[in-house]
C-alpha cells in the first residue's frame, strides 16, 4: 500500500497525528494539513488517493473545500466531524463526500471505510467501466449511458447505481444498500432506498424491454446482466 497516498485536513494536531500514526502502520503514505486553505492547495498540487476532510476547519471549512474539489477531482473524500446532526452529514454527501465519519470514532471503523472506498475504485479501474447489457457507467466521466443515450443522475442515484453494479447478480438488502451508498452513519428509514430504487427504474428500465434492477422479495435488490 506505499503507493496509496492519504491526505489528513484535520485541525486538531493530534487527532490528525494519531490517525497518521495508525495509516503508517497499515502501509499508507500520509501526509497532514491543519488549514484548510493549505489542503485545498495541496489537493491541487498534488496526487492523492483519499483525503479525510475535517468539515470545522480554519481558512476554509470542509464543504467548501468540498464543493472546490469536486471542480476539478473526483478524488474519494471522507468526512470526519464532531457534529452529528443529520443535516451536517447529508449537507456533506451532497457537496460530494464518498462516506461520513462522526468524531469519536474508532480506528477500526475508519480502516473499512478506506478499504470499501479502495474496493470501489479497484472494481471501476479494472477498464474504468462498469457494464451490464447495454448500460454503462464510466468511472472517469461519470457519464452513464444505456444503448447509446446518455441518463442524467443525481449523485445519490449515480451512488445506488454504482453499487448495485459492483455487485453485479449479488443480492443486496436495504441495509446493505443504504451502507454502501448512503454511508454508514446514516440513521433514516431504510424505506428510502425503495423510493431511489424507482427513481432509477424510472431513468433506467421504464423505456426499455429489458428491465435490469430486479425485485427479490423479502431480500432486497439486484441487477443482473441476463434477461429477468
Amino acid at each position: 500500500m506505499e503507493d496509496y497516498k492519504v491526505l489528513i485536513i484535520e485541525d486538531e494536531k493530534q487527532m490528525a497525528m494519531l490517525i497518521q500514526m495508525e495509516l503508517n502502520h497499515e502501509g499508507y503514505k500520509v501526509d497532514i494539513e491543519n488549514d484548510g486553505m493549505q489542503g485545498l492547495n495541496r489537493i491541487k498540487n498534488e496526487k492523492y488517493d483519499l483525503i479525510l476532510l475535517d468539515l470545522m476547519l480554519p481558512g476554509l471549512d470542509g464543504i467548501e473545500i468540498c464543493r472546490r474539489v469536486r471542480e476539478f477531482s473526483d478524488v474519494p473524500i471522507i468526512m470526519l466531524t464532531a457534529k452529528g446532526d443529520i443535516a451536517d452529514r447529508v449537507m456533506g454527501l451532497d457537496t460530494g463526500a464518498d462516506d461520513y465519519l462522526t468524531k469519536p470514532f474508532a480506528i477500526e471503523e475508519l480502516l473499512a471505510r478506506i478499504r470499501v472506498i479502495r474496493r470501489k475504485n479497484i472494481q471501476r479501474d479494472k477498464d474504468n467501466e462498469l457494464k451490464v447489457d447495454n448500460l454503462v457507467m464510466n468511472g472517469e466521466t461519470h457519464e452513464v449511458t444505456r444503448g447509446g443515450r446518455k441518463i442524467e443522475l443525481t449523485k445519490r442515484e449515480y451512488d445506488l447505481l454504482e453499487t448495485l453494479l459492483i455487485n453485479k447478480n449479488i443480492v443486496l438488502t436495504r441495509e446493505q444498500l443504504i451502507e454502501k451508498a448512503w454511508g454508514f452513519d446514516y440513521e433514516g428509514d431504510t424505506n428510502v432506498v425503495d423510493v431511489f430504487i424507482r427513481y432509477l427504474r424510472s431513468k433506467i428500465d421504464d423505456e426499455f424491454e429489458r428491465k435490469l434492477i430486479a425485485t427479490v422479495r423479502g431480500v432486497g435488490y439486484v441487477i443482473k446482466g441476463e434477461k429477468l
